[in-house]
């Protein structure tokens, strides 16, 4: 099942029919890859059908199909199946019919269409919004002829998944970083990601996008991280203290601001 439908499923109790129904004009920008001979079902009633049933609970796509198979009438009429124009009844489609649309779907175009629905449907009423960048690969999806799925998602901190993008197997996330992004409203949004993401371009698009940032700063660059090093910190007032436990570890986190000039050849690291 598609990443993105999964991020459906974190969706706290069961959605309304009017939820479903916006979801669909959402979906409806999700291209159609099948030929026009043959057709039985609209497009984005199949992938409505898909996205109401994670909705509803379903974890795989044979509980997906077994959602669709037992909805009502007039559930069927609301995801956009058609009636039957000689007895009038809409006949559900089949759990494989399913699982073939799935497969098919440009997997960046329905990630980009249910980060939207996500984006304009839980959107916080007040305070900045705060955005983790960050990858991950998908247990399970390496086979013998490729290697496994690489995601990178932009989530809040409290995990709702605001956009994802499958990452090239032949790059990496630093290239996906802008696009994944593009989508999303960054107007004074404050934007964490990890180290390998600390490069001049990021910083640029997000300047020209009215966000904020936190970089993480490591040895990839030498030069930012021996300026970073050097600053008197001793003689800098701590800004905040907080100690914690973490897994195997206990953690004590110090906060302390500076401002400094940019060495000159920070932009050739």
């Amino acid at each position: 099942m598609p990443s993105c439908l999964q991020q459906l499923g974190n969706a706290s109790g069961p959605a309304p029919l009017k939820t479903v129904a916006d979801l669909r004009n959402y979906l409806a920008t999700v291209p159609d890859p099948r030929a026009r001979r043959g057709i039985r079902h609209p497009w984005t009633a199949l992938l409505t059908a898909a996205a109401a049933a994670v909705l509803a609970g379903a974890a795989s796509i044979t509980a997906i199909g077994e959602w669709v198979a037992d909805a009502p009438q007039r559930v069927l009429a609301l995801l956009g199946f058609r009636p039957d124009p000689l007895t009038g009844l809409i006949r559900p489609p089949h759990a494989t019919t399913i699982r073939l649309v799935l497969a098919a779907a440009d997997g960046d175009a329905l990630d980009r269409a249910i980060g939207h629905f996500l984006q304009e449907g839980k959107a916080p009423a007040s305070g900045r919004k705060i955005i983790a960048v960050d990858g991950k690969t998908l247990r399970g999806s390496r086979t013998a002829k490729q290697p496994a799925v690489a995601l990178i998602a932009a989530m809040t901190h409290s995990g709702q998944v605001l956009a994802q993008r499958q990452i090239d197997a032949k790059s990496n996330e630093i290239p996906a970083f802008a696009p994944l992004l593009d989508s999303i409203d960054l107007t004074s949004a404050v934007i964490t990601a990890d180290a390998q993401h600390t490069q001049h371009d990021h910083a640029t698009y997000l300047h020209k996008r009215g966000a904020h940032y936190l970089a993480v700063v490591k040895r990839n660059h030498p030069a930012l991280h021996e300026s970073v090093r050097r600053l008197p910190w001793r003689d800098v007032r701590l800004d905040h203290y907080e100690r914690g436990r973490a897994p195997h570890r206990d953690e004590i986190r110090r906060l302390k601001t500076a401002t400094f000039a940019q060495p000159p050849d920070y932009s050739s690291d």
